[in-house]
């Protein structure tokens, strides 16, 4: 038995041991305040222990009320340093109000989901977010906020972009969503995914990861895109692409990830067929109209665990899957992505956020640095017990000369 309720999900973050065997001695964080805001799960957790470890006193929060694991919770805010600003099962006024009193305690970096701490930053604590020394956030959602107050020209402080960072959307967004969003579709359904015509809306990292992942396991695959060149990407990729107004008609298990509003709508629920089941794997609760479910049905039932059916007064039955939320986080059964995949996102935050304690950067939205991302990888290979190539001399030569004497042009 034991009282780490992390323990497993440590063991299959590696590069976060190496990051705490090596800013535990450094310390890089010390005499500094570190604001942490995402989905309240076990390999959270390790994130936020890793950076206590590299002397940051941490306040934490979720970003998202029904994925909070309480027994995490607990064990952290146990820790000399650490505070939580969370419980399990809160209320979305709770929530906000938790998330709003976290930032009273004036933290001087902000690691965060959504954009949830940045935004209520500076519009509801201004005198707040003028101290604050810089922000890292790791979702497309959140990416989308911190442009338009870029655009807007309100943004306060530099912030890296990590979800646009290679080690985050090339593993975290295909892999890790990719394959706990079907897990937990699966789980809670009992039912096959093979044979079963799938739509997935939107088709960038997440949408793709989904798609390319539901296909391999023998389903039948349509995508709704609103970008030309996303559509024909999912095309080439062997999709059926069409609009939703068509795939609501076809589709037997939908699944939205686009980070946006209203993807499913009034006209597409009347038009689904009996059994369907509706999922979201993109960001908040908005993607399915749950109001437009609520409006055209006549009765709800639970007839399982994580879902809520919809009963139409023609007799069809819609399910949807953890109330509209994040699939793969807020059901039953979830327990976010795998460990593996997330220790690489979290590793990129942390270095950005290490970044930020020395770099002299105004404010805006800025990728991070291509060192970072690539010293995270190494970490990984490290980890993994893999070796890669190094450019040889005549390479670097040939790579790096534009003329055609003596190159072999």
């Amino acid at each position: 038995m034991t009282d780490d309720p992390i323990v497993w999900a440590r063991d299959y973050m590696p590069i976060h041991q190496s990051l705490s065997a090596e800013y535990g001695e450094s310390k890089p964080f010390e005499n500094c305040t570190v604001a942490v805001a995402s989905h309240l799960e076990y390999n959270t957790g390790v994130l936020i222990e890793t950076l206590h470890t590299a002397g940051a006193e941490v306040f934490f929060t979720p970003s998202e009320p029904e994925s909070t694991k309480g027994e995490v919770v607990e064990y952290l805010d146990a820790q000399n340093g650490i505070t939580a600003y969370a419980e399990e099962g809160m209320s979305n006024e709770a929530f906000s109000e938790a998330q709003h009193s976290l930032l009273d305690e004036r933290p001087e970096i902000i690691l965060d989901d959504g954009s949830e701490l940045i935004g209520k930053a500076h519009e509801c604590h201004p005198d707040v977010a003028s101290e604050i020394r810089g922000g890292v956030e790791q979702t497309t959602a959140g990416i989308t906020r911190l442009e338009a107050m870029e655009e807007e020209g309100v943004l306060q402080f530099p912030v890296y972009g990590a979800n646009n960072s290679p080690m985050k959307h090339r593993f975290d967004n295909v892999h890790g969503t990719g394959e706990s969003a079907l897990t937990n579709i699966a789980i809670t359904t009992n039912a096959l995914i093979a044979g079963k015509r799938v739509v997935i809306a939107g088709y960038g990292y997440v949408g793709r990861g989904i798609a390319q992942k539901a296909r391999s396991l023998g389903a039948r695959t349509i995508v709704t895109e609103v970008d030309p060149r996303k559509a024909l990407e999912a095309h080439m990729d062997g999709h059926d692409v069409m609009s939703m107004d068509e795939a609501a008609k076809r589709g037997e298990v939908f699944i939205t990830a686009t980070g946006t509003s209203s993807v499913i709508r009034e006209e597409h629920i009347a038009e689904m067929e009996d059994g369907a089941v509706l999922a979201n794997a993109g960001h908040f609760d908005v993607e399915i109209e749950l109001s437009a479910l609520n409006v055209l049905a006549e009765d709800t039932s639970k007839p399982a665990k994580g879902v809520t059916r919809y009963h139409m007064p023609d007799d069809r039955r819609l399910n949807l899957l953890a109330e509209g939320r994040l699939v793969n986080l807020t059901g039953p059964f979830s327990k976010g992505h795998p460990g593996e995949v997330m220790d690489t996102t979290f590793a990129v935050m942390f270095e950005a956020a290490v970044d930020l304690l020395t770099t002299d950067l105004t404010a805006g939205l800025y990728q991070v640095p291509d060192r970072l991302d690539r010293a995270v990888a190494d970490r990984k290979l490290e980890t993994l017990g893999k070796t890669i190539d190094e450019p040889t001399d005549e390479q670097r030569t040939y790579d790096s000369d534009w003329r055609e004497t003596d190159t072999g042009f």
